[in-house]
This record gives C-alpha cells, sequence and structure tokens, in this order.
C-alpha cells in the first residue's frame, strides 16, 4: 500500500475491514488543499482558502443521525426523537458495506484526539473518501506531535463515505445519509452526505455521553475565552446567537469556540483544536478575528465568489444560509495556549430572540440559570428554513439537544452543582431583536452586546440599579457603560407597548409549554425560575 505526508509510518485499514486501499496518511494541510483542487472538488480563494461544496447536504440532518441501542447505550440514553435508536446487527450490515466500498479506493487516514486536557483525552483515527473531508478534521480535532504517532493507538474511528448511499429499505436508515454512533465498536458511520460537520458533531456527541458517565466531567456546547486575570468566562448558545463570534474578544484568550469540559479538578478544556464558524455577512470591521482566520488551510463552505473573481460574496446566500469556514485554531492570534482555563466566573446563555422580547443582558438566579439552560432558547428567523415565514421558538435543551445523548436534566444538575460550587454570575444575553420583532425591529448591535458583556465581566453590572421583568422575572440593569440605556429595557424600545406585551405573554407561554417534559425532574427552585406571568 501507499503512504504519503510527513510521517512514514504504515498504515493498514485490514482490520477495519477496508481492504486493498491506497492509504494517504497524515497528509500535510498544504497536500491535501492541492489534492482538492487537482481532483477538481475545490477552488483556492483570493484569501488562500480552500472553498468547496458539501453537496446534497449543506447543514446537519438530525432525524438521520442514530445511536446504536445496545447493552451500553439501551438504559442510560434518553430516547425520543432527538437519540434515534439503531439495531445493532443493521449496524454491523451496514458498516461492512460501507468498508467493502471504501475498499480498493484512494482513503485518506488522520490519527488525532480530542480534550485539550491529557487526563480526558481520547485518540481519533479518521479515515475519509476526500480529502477535504480530510483537512476539515486536521483543522478541527486535535493534532498529535509528530513523535506521537509512532505508537498512536486509536479509541474511536470515523468512516466517512459522502459517496456511499444506504438503502432505507435493506439497511434501516430514513433516507439514503447517516450518521451513526456505536458505543460499543466505538465507531462514528458517516455516509451520503459532504457535510463535514457530521464528523466534528458524531466524536462530540461521543463525548457528551463518555464524560459525564465515566469521567464525572460536564461536556458543554459552549464557547470560551480566559482575561488577563486568568478568568474564565463560558458562552453557552445555539447556532447563529454569537458563540464564535462573542468569545473572539481582542482583550481575551480564545479556549476555543463550541465544545468544552468542566472537570472536578476545576478546569475548562476544549475538546477541540479549531473553529468551525458562520460567514454570512461576515466583515472584517464586525468579526476581524474570524475574517482574518480565512486563509491559506481553512475550508470554506458553500460559499459563492462575487462574479467573475475568487473573492467571496459573503452575503450570497444563494447555495445555503449556513456558509461556513472551518480553521485551525492557531489561524486566531490571541489564543490560551493549551486551550485550558480555570473555574469559570461568568456565564453566559446567548439567545437570538427574534420576537424582541427578552432583555438585551439580564442577571440571573440559580433557579433561573437551570431553568433556561434546560430550555436551551433561541428564536428561528422567517426564510432560515422551509415553511418559516415568521419569527419561531426554538427550545434545545442545554443548548445542544441534538448533540446530547443523555437526559437534559443529567446535565443541568452537574451545571448547577458546579455554578453553585464555583460562584459563578450567569447571564441571559439576547443577540437577537430589539425595537419590534423580525422585519419590525432590527437586530441589536454587535457593539452593544460586546459592551455589555465587557462590563458583566469587568464587575461594572455588580453595583448598578435593577428591576424585574414583569412577565419573565428576568433582572435588567438599569445602567450600562457603553450602551444606551433605554435599550436595556425592551419594551421601552417598541413604538406599540401593547403588541410587545401581548408577544411577551405568548412567548411566555411557549416557554412553559415546552418546560412541561422537564418538571418531573425539576425541583421548585428550578420551576420557580421560569416566567412570572
Amino acid at each position: 500500500m501507499d503512504n504519503y505526508g510527513l510521517f512514514t509510518k504504515t498504515i493498514s485499514l485490514d482490520h477495519l475491514g477496508i481492504k486493498d486501499a491506497n492509504v494517504k496518511y497524515q497528509l500535510s494541510p498544504d497536500e491535501l488543499h492541492n489534492i482538492t483542487i487537482e481532483k477538481g472538488q475545490g477552488v483556492e480563494s483570493s484569501t488562500g482558502a480552500l472553498a468547496i461544496n458539501t453537496g446534497e447536504f449543506t447543514g446537519r440532518s438530525p432525524q438521520d443521525r442514530f445511536i446504536v441501542k445496545d447493552s451500553i447505550t439501551e438504559d442510560k440514553v434518553w430516547w425520543g426523537n432527538v437519540n434515534l435508536p439503531f439495531d445493532s446487527d443493521k449496524f454491523k450490515a451496514l458498516y461492512d458495506k460501507v468498508t467493502a466500498y471504501l475498499s480498493g479506493k484512494e482513503v485518506y487516514v488522520r490519527d488525532s484526539y480530542v480534550c485539550a486536557d491529557s487526563n480526558y483525552r481520547m485518540n481519533v483515527r479518521v479515515v475519509t473518501e476526500f480529502s477535504w473531508s480530510n483537512l476539515f478534521c486536521y483543522n478541527m480535532f486535535l493534532r498529535p506531535e509528530e513523535s506521537e504517532l509512532e505508537n498512536f493507538t486509536p479509541e474511536w474511528h470515523v468512516l466517512c463515505a459522502p459517496g456511499f448511499k444506504a438503502d432505507p429499505a435493506v439497511d434501516g436508515t430514513r433516507q439514503h445519509n447517516f450518521a451513526i454512533l456505536d458505543f460499543t465498536r466505538k465507531i462514528a458511520l458517516i455516509g451520503g452526505t459532504g457535510y463535514t460537520g457530521e464528523m466534528k458533531k458524531g466524536i462530540f456527541s461521543a463525548l457528551n455521553f463518555i464524560l459525564p458517565v465515566y469521567k464525572n466531567t460536564l461536556p458543554m456546547h459552549c464557547s470560551a475565552n480566559v482575561g488577563e486575570n486568568g478568568d474564565t468566562a463560558v458562552f453557552f448558545g445555539l447556532s447563529g446567537t454569537g458563540k464564535t463570534t462573542l468569545s473572539a474578544d481582542p482583550q481575551r484568550k480564545l479556549i476555543g469556540d463550541d465544545e468544552h469540559g468542566w472537570t472536578n479538578e476545576n478546569t475548562v478544556f476544549n475538546f477541540e483544536g479549531g473553529c468551525y464558524a458562520k460567514v454570512i455577512n461576515l466583515t472584517e470591521e464586525n468579526e476581524p478575528d474570524i475574517f482574518r482566520a480565512i486563509k491559506r488551510g481553512a475550508i470554506l463552505e458553500n460559499v459563492i465568489f462575487k462574479e467573475g473573481t475568487n473573492e467571496v460574496d459573503f452575503e450570497d446566500i444563494s447555495i445555503t444560509q449556513n456558509t461556513r469556514v472551518s480553521y485551525p485554531i492557531y489561524h486566531i492570534d490571541n489564543i490560551q495556549p493549551d486551550s485550558i482555563g480555570k473555574n469559570p466566573k461568568n456565564i453566559f446563555f446567548l439567545s437570538a430572540d427574534s420576537f424582541g422580547i427578552l432583555p438585551p443582558i439580564s442577571k440571573l438566579t440559580p433557579g433561573q440559570a437551570a431553568y433556561y439552560f434546560i430550555s436551551g432558547y433561541t428564536a428561528k428567523v422567517a426564510g432560515t428554513e422551509a415553511g418559516v415565514n415568521e419569527p419561531q421558538p426554538n427550545f434545545s435543551a442545554c443548548f445542544g439537544a441534538p448533540f446530547m445523548p443523555l437526559h437534559p436534566a443529567k446535565y443541568a444538575e452537574m451545571l448547577s452543582k458546579k455554578m453553585k460550587d464555583a460562584g459563578v454570575n450567569v447571564w441571559l444575553i439576547n443577540t437577537g431583536w430589539t425595537g419590534g420583532p423580525y422585519g419590525v425591529g432590527h437586530r441589536m448591535k454587535l457593539k452593544y452586546t460586546r459592551a455589555m458583556i465587557t462590563a458583566a465581566l469587568n464587575g461594572e453590572l455588580d453595583n448598578v440599579e435593577y428591576k424585574q421583568h414583569v412577565v419573565f422575572g428576568l433582572a435588567k440593569p438599569q445602567s450600562c457603560p457603553g450602551v444606551p440605556a433605554e435599550i436595556l429595557n425592551p419594551r421601552n424600545t417598541w413604538e406599540d407597548k401593547e403588541a410587545y406585551d401581548a408577544k411577551a405573554l405568548e412567548l411566555a407561554e411557549a416557554f412553559r409549554k415546552n418546560f412541561a417534559k422537564f418538571e418531573e425532574f425539576a425541583n421548585e427552585e428550578i420551576m420557580a425560575g421560569g416566567p412570572l406571568a
């Protein structure tokens, strides 16, 4: 077999069932970049980044994500419309089909690991059909030193075959694409989709099971950074709420932008080795760190070039609104070298409320913190999905339900205990609309959101006056440095105050309706953290 790249270690995939493959092992980013272009699968942009098209799927497909139901998972996974069960024998048969499909092909193999804290490190070997999929894994997973590769032993494997299509009638899938986790075999099997995020989220979903069950460590769908004095801040939020943007702060060192663990040793560590950021409407002025990270080694997904050029038009969403870039974390100048921080002093829950109801910043009680964490609220904007013609509330437990195999109460219990033990300040930030709902008001200015977060981090909101939101019971500061006082009370920004009141009650009812399925697991303190009216 052939082996390429900086390392000469011989790799056999026979034990995986992949026979006679032309193995390209541990290729450098430059090699993978060049191969992608040579094969006509990508184009180099004006900044040197590789631009590729992921094909039919430009985002994750939640209804095609499965977990094998077996002795490990049967009594632990929270089965339902998020965690869909898959038969173990069906998995084995489908796995054999995928490995037969990859046999005899040119495949790209990368040894990597996840979890920056060495006490929690998990080695991962990735086998991909396409060179650019392998480059994505170079960017997103942690990169072993050359000396570590000689005796590298993978604990988990990722097999990614976008060109293989399942037969639902035979294979037990919903349609021809699938992403399946098998905790007994320790395999993430992906087929029928080129969307790279399935690989990242597959492994991190596995960690969201492994860490709390076996390591007593809380996994978090969040970004994190650290200040000059060593104070860690954590930002929870769903896609599009600002996790990546707000954690990329020139005054603070970035730990990571999406997935972290919070240990009993009072540390917060990054799962990954890179960032996967949305680039819709990206500008250097608003997001300089992300903008400047888009250079050689980065991968742009599903973007469009300005006519007659190879310059990206970040406003063009003709392929998808989910345009993205992946890059290794070292493309950001101001990073925490070991990707580890101490216990957080401040936690921010980010919600892009397109109804324009929630205050731009609120300080939460412990009960409210647990309630809003379990709720995981943001709002879908009209046009983001087929059939969404006006803002709709979107609840995703723990700000990451699609990636959480356990019951949300498990993660909430762990977070609540850690917050109380560490004496953390918890804030709810509305990065969404002010002055009215989507279509009437406007998105909160990024400079104001940054100013509010900076004030919270610097303790400048500790001794200001607060007033309680009449419907939600949230404590709203009445002043904040760098922010006009009138926007701190969202009702004041609406021209039609009665319309605000009606919409606030409507949103509160949506919260209660969503939380009903968690009530049996919530104590009085958590229940009291919900809306008042």
